[in-house]
């Protein structure tokens, strides 16, 4: 029987590279995003199911899984990739206006996702999920202490989780992606200086594509990774092993691809 999968935050990044690579091994797969039109892109792809909404309503989360049912009458993954920036100076006005949302997007979305999806994965006696937090959630960054913060909240609702529906056969686990080349991270790369600092900080010396970073989710849905929940996994380059004090070396002549 065919499976399926809902991934939130599928209309670009590593959304968009997951319901690909999903579709194209056979998954039906509900993609949702709050941004419409490019959802609408998305929904061209053989064997996608758009649903416009946003995560941060527990009405859009309630949805997406009412929908696999519906339509395909399982629900055996769901990917809560959606994921939101910014926040600016704490002391700036609006910051924690700005912060609430980051939040709610980044880290109150994915328990409305995973409690959401908790009946239509009773219904099979198993399920998975794979959350997309950040290398930004295992240290600090300059100037995003928001997006630090609600990805650091990712990683311990993720092993709490787990450890809660471990007994239930209901695996939860999560990526910490670095150096993925999506939207949040353009302006980083569009900063001549910035971008050359960063990429000669990750021992790969290169940014990842979005096809990696779906390439360890999927390997975490599937029946190779059935033993292993409650864990993070960094999908970085290399970037989060090193204490930051020294640079790693440095690759001889092009960088490496």
């Amino acid at each position: 029987m065919t499976q399926v999968v809902a991934i939130t935050g599928a209309a670009s990044g590593i959304g968009l590279a997951a319901a690909r690579l999903y579709a194209e091994r056979g998954f039906q797969v509900i993609a949702v995003d709050v941004d419409e039109e490019a959802l609408a892109k998305a929904g061209t792809l053989d064997g996608v199911t758009t649903l416009h909404g946003d995560v941060a309503s527990e009405a859009t989360n309630e949805e997406f899984a009412a929908l696999a049912l519906e339509r395909f009458g399982r629900l055996d993954a769901v990917v809560l990739n959606a994921g939101t920036g910014g926040a600016g100076p704490l002391d700036s006005p609006g910051a924690l206006e700005r912060f609430d949302r980051i939040l709610a997007v980044n880290l109150r979305a994915v328990a409305l996702g995973i409690r959401a999806s908790l009946p239509a994965f009773r219904a099979l006696g198993e399920g998975s999920v794979v959350v997309t937090s950040s290398v930004s959630g295992l240290g600090g960054d300059p100037a995003t202490w928001a997006y630090n913060a609600s990805k650091a909240g990712v990683i311990n609702l993720v092993q709490g989780l787990a450890l809660d529906y471990a007994v239930e056969n209901i695996r939860i686990n999560a990526i910490a992606p670095g150096g993925a080349l999506t939207a949040l991270t353009a302006s980083v790369l569009a900063h001549p200086e910035l971008g050359a600092a960063v990429t000669r900080r990750i021992p790969l010396q290169r940014w990842s594509d979005p096809r990696e970073q779906a390439e360890a989710i999927w390997f975490l849905t599937s029946p190779a990774a059935s033993y292993i929940t409650g864990a993070t996994i960094p999908v970085d380059g290399g970037l989060s092993a090193n204490n930051g004090i020294m640079l790693p070396p440095a690759f001889a002549g092009d960088t490496p691809h």
